[in-house]
This record gives structure tokens, C-alpha cells and sequence, in this order.
């Protein structure tokens, strides 16, 4: 039995499969992802969950659930989250309209939603049964990238990281970690790493000023990290959550973080080529947990039969045993750290909890 599961796959229906199954049951994989093909309504949500959770209750299951576009469920009674730069356009407004009738504006008031925002977005996701949200963005908003645009809070790191630090409160206070990405930021290239390998040529010491100042201004309250599939040629020739410099020295050394660190998706094309070569979905695994990452997440290639999650299951199997990674019980530590330690009401319950009722008023 390997000491950590590191493994962040997906499905591709609204029920699981025996071939589901047996993969959920490899001690290698931690958890999977889901998307918008595994939604049907509430009750197929949470009956999903529940079957997930009889496979290993250890099973860690996320969601990109962000607000705005990136929003998995919509339907069916889930908030409709506002996008996080909706928050940032909120902090600045001027706060002589707060006088106005039901007008939220002024940073105080953005601090307040945000929170609201952090809340419902993490009760009503944990009271259909799922863990974790990948959220928030801490990009900077360069007006520059269209994959990261209003996704992100705002151009400022402080206001960034105050709007940032007061979504992690709300989620905390639902029960749920939180995720800040992409590490060291993703904002100031205009390529998209999904389809790119974006390349920002500025100097460490202007990103560690602006874009990584988040990181180390939330490193007490961040439960953990996804760094961007981006190379900064000034600092390593290698996408971040390829680069024992940005993981190990960078956000352990220097910015004192504990927490967990994912890597993004291993199918993007910004994580198909290291040091100039393009590798494997198991090579890039292997790298990117040498390199520092805890855990790893392949996306959307479970569809069809599914070769390539069953081909990285038992490449990682076999990388173990010749030795070419090394399973960290440090790293199961913090995966575990994720999972939520308090139980969560049903959706009935939570829709007449007074704290949720008020959670909405502030929701823009």
C-alpha cells in the first residue's frame, strides 16, 4: 500500500462505472474532479457523492466552482455566483452610494460579500456531497489574458488578497479548504496554458512585488495551491508546477507554505512539454510530484474507454517501483488536511439556516 495517493482523475457520466470503481479503488488515486457532464440535478449529484464515498471514504471530491463562467452547477436551486471581479468593481466604488437604498459598495462592503459568496459556494456544494472547490483565483487582472479576465478579483494584490482572504473565510466557515491558483500568477501572459505553453519574461523580483504577493501575504489561511502551467524564463526554464524552484524554494522556502500543492491539468498543453520535449501523461506526473507537487489532476480523458487515466494509473505504479518517485507521507498528510471535518446539513436544512439566508442577501 503506497504511502500517498496522489492521483486526481475524472468520470464520464452521472453514475459510476465498475471501471469507475475499480479505478477510484487504486491506492494510487486520491480523488477526481468533476465537470458539467457529471450534473443531471441535485439528486443525481448527491447520489453520485454517496456512491463515490462507499468506494473509499478518503476519496477527496473537487470542482472547479469559481462564480461567473466557471461554474459547474448551475441549475436546479445552486446560486448563481457572480464573478470574482464583480467583488473587485464593488471594492471600487465609491462609498457615498451605500447611502442609497439596499446599495452595496465601498471595500468594506466587498470584504462583506465576498465572504457571502465564500459561504454559499461551499454549503450548498458540500450539502449535495462534494469536498472542495479549486477557488479562489489569486491572479492579477492585467486586462491581458481572456482565460483569466474576470475571474480574478482585481489588478491590485492588496485588494486581491483582502477579497481573496474574506471568500476563504465564508468557505471556512462552510467547512471547506480553499485553493489559491495560479501560483505565481497567470494573469500578465496573454496565451491560455490550455491550449499554450505562455511564457512571462519578467524578472523574479517583479513577480514576487505583484503577482506571487498574495501567496505570502495568505499563507496562514491558504489550505492549498495550484501553480500555473506558465515557464518565467528569469527564474526556471520550466512551467511552475514543473520547478523545484517556484514549489520547493520560492512558496515553501521563502513564502513559509504548508499546505497542500496541486498541479494543474496534465492534459493542457501547457503540461505536454518540459525542458523542451514533449512527454507523457505519466512523465509529466512524475515531474511534477518530483518537483514538489502533492498531488496531481488528469482531466476529461476518462471519456470513451479511457486509456490514458488507466495508462498514468499504471505508469505511476511502475515510475514507484523502479524508484523514480518516491510517495510522501507528508503529502497524504495535507491531502487528507483537505477533506472536511465537520458534517454538512442536507440542502433542505442549509435553505433555512439563517446564517445561509443572510449569505444571500450579500451575494451580488
Amino acid at each position: 500500500m503506497p504511502l500517498h495517493a496522489p492521483l486526481i482523475i475524472d468520470i464520464a457520466g452521472l453514475s459510476l462505472t465498475k471501471v469507475d470503481r475499480e479505478r477510484l479503488k487504486h491506492p494510487l488515486v486520491g480523488g477526481l474532479i468533476l465537470f458539467a457532464r457529471n450534473w443531471q440535478d441535485r439528486a443525481q449529484l448527491t447520489a453520485l457523492c454517496r456512491e463515490i464515498k462507499k468506494v473509499r471514504t478518503d476519496l477527496l471530491i473537487c470542482v472547479d466552482h469559481e462564480g461567473g463562467r466557471v461554474q459547474r452547477f448551475k441549475t436546479d436551486g445552486f446560486t448563481h455566483l457572480p464573478p470574482m471581479g464583480a467583488l473587485g468593481e464593488m471594492w471600487m466604488a465609491p462609498t457615498t452610494s451605500s447611502s442609497k437604498a439596499g446599495k452595496k459598495a465601498g471595500p468594506l462592503d466587498a470584504t462583506n460579500a465576498a465572504t457571502a459568496c465564500g459561504f454559499v459556494l461551499g454549503a450548498e456544494l458540500r450539502a449535495c456531497g462534494v469536498d472542495f472547490s479549486f477557488t479562489p483565483v489569486l491572479d492579477l487582472d492585467f486586462g491581458e489574458s481572456g482565460v483569466i479576465g474576470n475571474r480574478a478579483f482585481a489588478r491590485d494584490p492588496r485588494v486581491v488578497s483582502l477579497l481573496a482572504k474574506s471568500l476563504m473565510h465564508g468557505l471556512l466557515q462552510s467547512g471547506m479548504a480553499n485553493c489559491g491558483k495560479h501560483f505565481p500568477g497567470h494573469g500578465f501572459v496573454k496565451a491560455d496554458s490550455h491550449t499554450d505553453i505562455p511564457v512571462d519574461k519578467r524578472s523574479l523580483k517583479a513577480i514576487l512585488a505583484d503577482d506571487a504577493a498574495p501567496y505570502r501575504w495568505l499563507n496562514t489561511v491558504t489550505s492549498s495551491v495550484m501553480p500555473a502551467h506558465v515557464i518565467y524564463p528569469k527564474v526556471d526554464a520550466r512551467p511552475a508546477g514543473f520547478s523545484s524552484i517556484w514549489l520547493n524554494d520560492i512558496l515553501r522556502g521563502q513564502m513559509g507554505f504548508g499546505g497542500a500543492i496541486f498541479s494543474d491539468d496534465l492534459s493542457m498543453a501547457g503540461a505536454r512539454l518540459i525542458d523542451g520535449k514533449e512527454v507523457s501523461y505519466t512523465e509529466a506526473a512524475v515531474a511534477a510530484l518530483n518537483a514538489g507537487c502533492d498531488m496531481v489532476l488528469l482531466c476529461n480523458q476518462s471519456l470513451g474507454k479511457g486509456e490514458p487515466v488507466d495508462e498514468l494509473i499504471a505508469g505511476l505504479t511502475e515510475a514507484q517501483l523502479k524508484g523514480h518517485w518516491n510517495p510522501l507521507e507528508a503529502s497524504e498528510e495535507r491531502r487528507l488536511a483537505l477533506l472536511p471535518r465537520t458534517p454538512a446539513p442536507d440542502w433542505d436544512t442549509l435553505m433555512v439556516q439563517p446564517d445561509y439566508m443572510h449569505a444571500l442577501d450579500w451575494v451580488l
